[in-house]
């Protein structure tokens, strides 16, 4: 298995990087054998995170851990934001994972620009940071964030990460662009390291494995972070991983271009479409849609299993009410839209341009509760 340099720390990682999050679904046996197999195909870094089942995911890895801590890296996350409850969440994670210290350590779901002002204030999560690496309880500091790439490089820009954990998948590209045009260029330029969690994009992309692989390959990234809930999925990670080749540009523009998940809804952000003769930001617009809900739900029949699929998986980040306030200051917003089809006319994706407006606009409007089943 290769390794990979993570930037100023000098880890050097296996490409394939265990997450810890599946581990919840296994009975402990089960899952202390397959930690256990994948290190012995040649991984070297378990990661995991405090609120992965209360504790579960980090009990089981530490089963593993009484006996091969020095064959891994290890990275676990909290969400706490300030020092004391930080410090807490530290120790109690290094009782569970059987070591008196972690290479990496996570602000887990650093989304919001107020979680990022609370944990660089005076008593926040990382000055109790600060002091665990002056202790030698952790080596270094890590966020992951998962829906705001704005949020990321503020983050880059106050303070000195070592790394960072962000999704990185051919579907995702589309809904959050700054991952890859913003905090990618960064985190490079400041030797912040690199790893790429949701390469399935939670799953959604099971039918083109192969693809989503080599998509995040071609990639800056030093680690991808995959979960594996069976012995069959890890050793086909493994072996997928050890002979694909990165995706040059010319086949990413072609795989855009026919990827099925993509079809013909999801907007590329190619700004095609514009100038609108109403002035409307289109693009924009359609960003919106991906921060709400990933653009999944496209007003298209489907059979139960796809359909549950997507109902899942549209609300997982929770950031409907940060795209309808991003909204809310749009002028002007889908609702002067025309019909007069001259972006449907460039589009060359063939998107239905001013439908999708219309579909947009309602879910950037709605006012019901969060949880409400939403039918547009």
């Amino acid at each position: 298995m290769e390794r990979r340099r993570l930037g100023k720390t000098d880890l050097l990682l296996s490409l394939f990087g265990l997450g810890g999050f599946h581990l919840v679904e296994l009975f402990r046996d089960d899952a202390v054998r397959l930690v256990h197999l994948y290190l012995d195909l040649g991984g070297n870094y378990l990661e995991t995170a405090e609120s992965y089942g209360h504790g579960d995911s980090e009990a089981k890895i530490g089963e593993v851990l009484k006996t091969r801590r020095n064959e891994c890296f290890v990275a676990t996350k909290s969400q706490k934001r300030t020092e004391t409850e930080i410090l807490q969440s530290l120790e109690g994670s290094l009782r569970r994972l059987n070591t008196d210290h972690v290479d990496l350590f996570f602000i887990h779901e650093l989304n919001r620009f107020e979680t990022l002002e609370a944990i660089t204030a005076p008593g926040g999560a990382l000055e109790g940071l600060e002091r665990a690496k002056r202790e030698g309880k952790v080596r270094y500091v890590a966020f992951s964030s998962h829906v705001t790439p704005e949020v990321a490089v503020k983050a880059l820009e106050v303070y000195p990460f070592d790394a960072l954990m962000i999704p990185l998948n051919y579907f995702d590209r589309f809904n959050f662009p700054g991952w890859e045009t913003e905090v990618l260029p960064l985190a490079r330029a400041r030797d912040v390291g690199i790893l790429a969690m949701k390469v399935f994009a939670d799953g959604f992309l099971w039918r083109h494995p192969e693809e989503a692989l080599r998509y995040t390959l071609s990639l800056p990234v030093s680690c991808l972070v995959l979960g594996a809930n069976t012995e069959e999925y890890l050793r086909k990670d493994f072996a997928l991983l050890e002979r694909l080749t990165p995706m040059s540009e010319s086949e990413k523009e072609e795989w855009f271009t026919k990827a099925p998940e993509l079809g013909r809804y999801v907007c590329r952000q190619c700004g095609e479409c514009l100038p609108c003769p109403e002035g409307i930001d289109i693009p924009r617009i359609f960003l919106l849609e991906g921060q709400y809900d990933r653009q999944m739900k496209d007003d298209l029949v489907r059979d139960p299993a796809e359909y549950a699929l997507r109902d899942r998986l549209r609300f997982w980040f929770g950031n409907q009410d940060y795209a309808q306030r991003g909204y809310a200051q749009l002028f002007p917003n889908a609702s002067a839209c025309t019909q007069c089809g001259v972006c449907e006319e460039r589009c060359p994706y063939g998107l239905p341009v001013v439908k999708k407006l219309a579909i947009a606009h309602g879910k950037l409007t709605d006012q019901r509760p969060p949880g409400y089943t939403r039918i547009f």
